[in-house]
């Protein structure tokens, strides 16, 4: 029992210290919030942007573009800056452009890219929407360097301060690129429970302990970068890498750019609640975090980026293909434990008798059930806008969505031997329209 019982020992003790950090880091964080938001009253400093783009990028996306487009429309950044909304349409063959042209706002310029242009990703619908925002700044005489460009996706909604905080963060002139906080909406479910859980609190306290180290990453959703910084990276920022934000984030981190995160600010998205949509969503993700490993080499090399940091890029990078084939490896060591228990196939393996098989799960069990649990308290005295019931639930749910994230990353690892790059974009849940 020495080698499952040195794992499960492993899974309480190293895990859940992890945990443990990454929770004071979001307890430190919570318990500055208020110094912080007051200094969002210090006055500009000449590095703050003067205008913010927001880039929609739409395909088919009629269920919830027009409730997007007016919230992106509504945000507003300090006194004296403009807001502007570029929604790219993808070649959308639904009834998206008719939402778009129903909406009568000056603020508003849509991008529409047809066949052989369309369709190409999200990375490419982002370089058009860049190339057009670069030439009607510079051909409007502004200054790249106060100019923000982000991302909302096509269900994303973001906070009446969002623009406010990324404006505060821009003020220091080595800060790139800004990362905002990400929520889930639609929290009636367990699944979509769940993962409020994993972002607002798990990966929100992640990002929190990469902004102290220098490290942060950019999320797909709810990223805002400075144009010049943008045009250091040439006509395509970002790539054609199945998570084109993560690619983004190393090449900017790789160019000398400081990202920041903050977590007063957020973009509410929607959560995927159908478990064979959500595995298709991370196996997606865990593909483009594989062809991402391709940087490991010029993250080594680079001189821009200190060894603390470093290693926090490669363990990024790295961990869930460390712990996809340290998970495949257990489970054989428990297979083979559990075949020797049979009668006639042998001696005992590690487990000598099916009540000690009955402590180990029940020890495993409870390694793996802790750390949602202690998340779920944090989310509960942080955001306080869940009940305890739901997030109960999303606590207990938990380890089991970690199980699906380990086979969507063998699910990756196949798709990427045999060269699968095609995905399917994921089908929206229909909402309700905007407001008029």
């Amino acid at each position: 029992m020495a080698a499952i019982l040195l794992v499960g020992f492993a899974l309480l003790t190293l895990w859940p210290a992890y945990n443990l950090a990454l929770v004071a880091f979001s307890a430190r964080d919570a318990a500055t919030a208020g110094r912080r938001r007051r200094r969002d009253a210090i006055a500009p400093n000449g590095n703050e942007p003067l205008t913010f783009w927001i880039v929609v990028p739409a395909l088919n996306e009629e269920r919830v573009v027009g409730r997007t487009v007016a919230a992106a429309l509504a945000l507003a950044g300090p006194e004296g800056t403009r807001t502007r909304v570029l929604v790219v349409d993808d070649g959308s063959d639904d009834g998206t452009p008719d939402v778009l042209a129903a909406i009568d706002h000056p603020g508003l310029t849509v991008l529409r890219r047809d066949f052989p242009n369309a369709r190409k990703g999200k990375g490419e619908a982002l370089n058009a929407a860049f190339r057009a925002i670069r030439d009607l700044s510079l051909a409007g005489g502004e200054d790249p360097e106060r100019v923000a460009v982000g991302v909302i996706d096509g269900d994303g909604r973001g906070s009446g301060n969002l623009l406010v905080e990324v404006s505060r963060l821009m003020r220091d002139p080595e800060v790139g690129a800004v990362q905002v906080r990400v929520r889930i909406h639609n929290r009636n479910r367990v699944l979509g429970a769940v993962q409020d859980l994993e972002f607002a609190a798990i990966a929100n306290a992640s990002q929190l302990l990469r902004d102290a180290a220098g490290t942060v990453g950019l999320g797909g959703n709810g990223q805002f970068a400075r144009l010049a910084s943008l045009m250091r990276l040439g006509d395509a920022p970002w790539s054609h890498c199945l998570v084109e934000d993560l690619e983004l984030g190393l090449r900017m981190h790789l160019g000398g750019e400081r990202i920041r995160y903050t977590s007063l600010a957020h973009v509410k998205q929607q959560g995927l609640v159908d478990v064979r949509r959500l595995v298709r969503q991370r196996t997606r993700w865990a593909q483009g975090n594989l062809q991402c490993v391709a940087y490991v080499p010029r993250l080594i090399a680079s001189r821009r980026i200190r060894n603390h940091a470093l290693l926090e890029m490669l363990y990024y990078l790295l961990a869930p293909w460390l712990n996809a084939f340290g998970t495949a490896t257990v489970l054989g060591l428990w297979a083979y434990a559990l075949w020797r228990l049979v009668p006639g196939h042998g001696d005992p393996f590690v487990i000598h008798s099916w009540p000690e098989l009955g402590e180990v799960v029940a020890f495993w069990a409870v390694g793996m059930t802790a750390p949602g649990l202690a998340w779920a308290a944090v989310h509960r005295i942080q955001l306080r806008d869940e009940t305890s019931l739901t997030l109960l639930k999303a606590a207990l749910a938990y380890p089991f969505f970690l199980i699906l994230g380990l086979v969507a990353t063998w699910r990756a690892i196949g798709r990427q031997i045999s060269r699968r790059q095609a995905w399917a974009k994921t089908e929206r849940l229909a909402e309700e329209p905007a407001a008029a």
